[in-house]
């Protein structure tokens, strides 16, 4: 049985492209579409790499990961955030700086490169 990734995402394509090129490698893909969905399947499985968007709708990336880090049982989960942040920072309330806050173990910028991605998970698994 490969290594476990969950991807959360409220965007559906990005969710089954970067799942299919995951599920290539031999990757086990766990999928959910907002935050609290993330955090129900964290709860039934814990991944051995979280692929977390940023801005998405009932609880977002940020709050997530905050949440995952201060709670004993899933502080060492790594988490990879993705954050349109850049291009949208001026019409958000999402900012650098709170990525910068979070104890993520990487941060890539979309449009997500999937081979960037694919290479951070394989990095941190």
């Amino acid at each position: 049985m490969g290594k476990y990734i969950l991807i959360v995402d409220d965007d559906p394509d990005m969710v089954e492209t970067v799942g299919i090129m995951l599920e290539s490698k031999g990757y086990e893909v766990g999928k959910a579409y907002d935050g609290i969905e993330g955090e129900e399947s964290i709860r039934q499985r814990q991944p051995d790499v979280l692929v977390l968007d940023v801005m998405m709708p009932r609880k977002n990336g940020y709050v997530l990961c905050s949440e995952l880090k201060k709670n004993e049982k899933t502080k060492n989960i790594p988490i990879i955030l993705l954050t349109a942040v850049g291009e949208a920072v001026r019409s958000t309330t999402y900012s650098h700086a709170d990525g910068k806050m979070t104890e993520a173990e990487d941060y890539i910028s979309k449009p997500v490169d999937v081979q960037t991605l694919v290479n951070s998970i394989e990095r941190l698994v």
